[in-house]
């Protein structure tokens, strides 16, 4: 049996790497560890319910301030991830169990418990399951809706490179409210941080969201820092408008062990603050642009902005 809070069975194809040295943080990075009553509290609802939270698995740095305010980002379909992209530090190697038929149901609690108006559900990858997970999105969609009508739904999905179309058209018949794929690099660098995936696919993927519901918002995200240059961050936001991706949200790629891909760079807040003015002059609808952006930070003031922006650009808003 593996452990896998041991990081040579948490990441068994990391564990031969050469160390990459961890850079000290820039003063701009650095958050306090988690002591509030709310961060505590919604531990224990995830531990209640028997969830894992992609902010614990992947070593999020906003952990102590989205909890402390009862938002969490659920993570279904198990701990472990068939992947093993080298930015991320969530475990991989052969997932040990079937998809849990309970699970959705258990989240659906979970919501309801925490009274949340917006929910992020995201999960690992599932190359080991024929539809890659996709009717599991669609369950779990379905029971928040039944037992948390009033929440709104954001999914973060994976690829579904091995999957044929009706896994995508299964997730976007559940009617999430927004849809959600990172990118999370620019193409050149896919070989080495993301070898799992394949850039045009991601992209694709996202546009054919579009096309199967025009009304449904999608959302990207990348990591700078990795070692991409200005120029490919911009063509990035360009495929991502020929895509018609509403939502952009860009962080720091931070280092979660030395046998990780290493920190290029820490992109100052003043260089986040020219990607977000580039992105809003290119039609994105909503960008989040900081050293501390994660998919899902600050994930409900944003969809409520996100929301009223579609309906400013429609003439419809105040």
């Amino acid at each position: 049996m593996r452990d896998l809070k041991i990081p040579e069975q948490r990441h068994p194809e990391k564990a031969h790497r050469p160390d990459n040295a961890q850079p000290k943080k820039p003063s701009w990075i650095r958050v306090k560890a988690p002591t509030s009553k709310g961060y505590f509290d919604t531990r224990e609802i995830m531990r209640e319910h028997r969830l894992s939270t992609v902010c614990e698995e992947a070593g999020c740095p906003n952990v102590g301030e989205c909890w402390s305010q009862g938002h969490a980002t659920m993570m279904i379909m198990g701990e472990v991830c068939t992947r093993a992209c080298t930015f991320c530090n969530i475990a991989t190697g052969k997932p040990p169990e079937a998809l849990d038929v309970f699970e959705p149901g258990r989240v659906a609690d979970a919501v309801a418990k925490l009274g949340l108006n917006h929910v992020v559900i995201t999960s690992v990858d599932r190359d080991d399951i024929d539809d890659g997970g996709a009717e599991h999105f669609a369950q779990t969609i379905r029971a928040i809706r039944h037992r948390a009508p009033g929440t709104t739904i954001e999914i973060l999905t994976p690829d579904f490179i091995r999957c044929g179309p009706e896994a995508l058209e299964k997730v976007v018949e559940a009617k999430p409210d927004v849809f959600n794929h990172n990118l999370e690099t620019v193409p050149g660098l896919y070989p080495e941080v993301r070898p799992g995936a394949r850039y045009f696919h991601s992209l694709r993927l996202l546009q054919r969201v579009k096309e199967l519901d025009p009304s449904m918002f999608t959302k990207s995200g990348i990591m700078v820092g990795l070692g991409e240059e200005r120029q490919q961050v911009v063509q990035v936001m360009d495929d991502m408008r020929a895509a018609d991706i509403d939502f952009l949200t860009i962080g720091q790629y931070l280092q979660p062990t030395p046998k990780h891909h290493a920190v290029a760079a820490f992109v100052t807040p003043e260089e986040f603050a020219g990607y977000e003015k580039a992105a809003y002059g290119k039609g994105f609808l909503m960008v989040s642009a900081t050293p501390l952006t994660r998919s899902s930070y600050h994930a409900g003031d944003d969809f409520a902005r996100l929301r009223e922006n579609r309906l400013k650009r429609l003439g419809l808003g105040a």
